[in-house]
């Protein structure tokens, strides 16, 4: 019940940011609703009917990859959205001429609309079928599969809507694809530390004092020396990688620190600060 809750507030938002912000301002977008932006803009067809109509076909191609789960969460977001498309479409206009506002607004309300919906396991249809694929079998990020695939809709919209209006929906298809991405994985980006010290120990007593963070002890040995080694490994928020580094660099100068990006962490109550 709270997924498909987020997926109807998401799709609302999503339409809302495309009829509010995108079509007034004569921007596109990326993916499916770009196309249907476009043959709004060429032949007056409703970008409702003509999402529902193109996802439809897109989703009896792709099912096969996805669970029953998805299937149905994906299902109530392309009927949900195209309905929400279709009764806002003459909500008005926002912007007041400034393209570069109405582009900023539209890439972060569709970014959150898509980002509620993704966070439920669910997709909005459409392109987002393929983007999930590269999520699963590549580990892209979704804004970083959404990204790349809205740029190949966009370079063909700008054929329609001219060339200066769609490097200004580029920008906001960036700013939807960061939206995204802090919907679903979180606005506190993790990063995980790999620390090698002569003294393990005392760094590990340090880090664990200073900055209240549990650190895991793992075994090593040098390939050329054979020496074991302690190997230290934490997870942090990323703004406080500067203050690990001076923390270790007051116990071992010559410490060996390698950072890592975390895509996801899956533990109950791990809580970043």
């Amino acid at each position: 019940m709270k997924e498909s809750s987020l997926i109807i507030i998401g799709s609302f938002i999503f339409a809302f940011g495309i009829n509010y912000f995108a079509i007034p301002n004569n921007l596109s977008e990326g993916g499916v609703i770009g196309i249907s932006i476009v043959t709004y803009y060429l032949f007056g067809w409703s970008t409702g009917i003509v999402n529902f109509a193109i996802n439809a076909v897109l989703l009896a191609i792709g099912y096969r990859y996805f669970s029953k789960r998805v299937m149905i969460y994906t299902i109530i977001s392309i009927v949900f959205s195209s309905l929400f498309l279709h009764i806002t479409e003459n909500i008005g206009k926002a912007g007041n001429g400034d393209t570069l506002l109405a582009a900023l607004f539209a890439g972060l309300t569709v970014g959150i609309g898509l980002g509620l919906i993704f966070k439920t396991g669910g997709t909005s249809g459409g392109t987002a079928i393929i983007v999930r694929l590269l999520n699963q079998f590549i580990g892209w990020s979704f804004g970083k599969g959404m990204l790349l695939t809205d740029i190949a809709v966009i370079g063909i919209s700008a054929f329609v809507i001219g060339q200066e209006k769609a490097m200004y929906t580029l920008i906001s298809v960036y700013v939807g694809a960061k939206a995204i991405d802090i919907i679903v994985e979180g606005a506190n980006e993790r990063t995980a530390v790999l620390i090698i010290s002569s003294h393990p120990d005392e760094v590990l007593e340090k880090v664990t004092n200073n900055m209240s963070r549990g650190i895991t002890v793992l075994e090593g040995k040098g390939g050329y020396t054979k020496a074991n080694k302690e190997i230290l490994y934490i997870v942090i928020n990323k703004q406080e990688i500067v203050h690990l580094k001076r923390i270790i660099e007051k116990v071992d100068k010559d410490a060996y620190i390698t950072v890592h990006s975390v895509q996801e962490i899956n533990r109950r109550g791990y809580k970043g600060r």
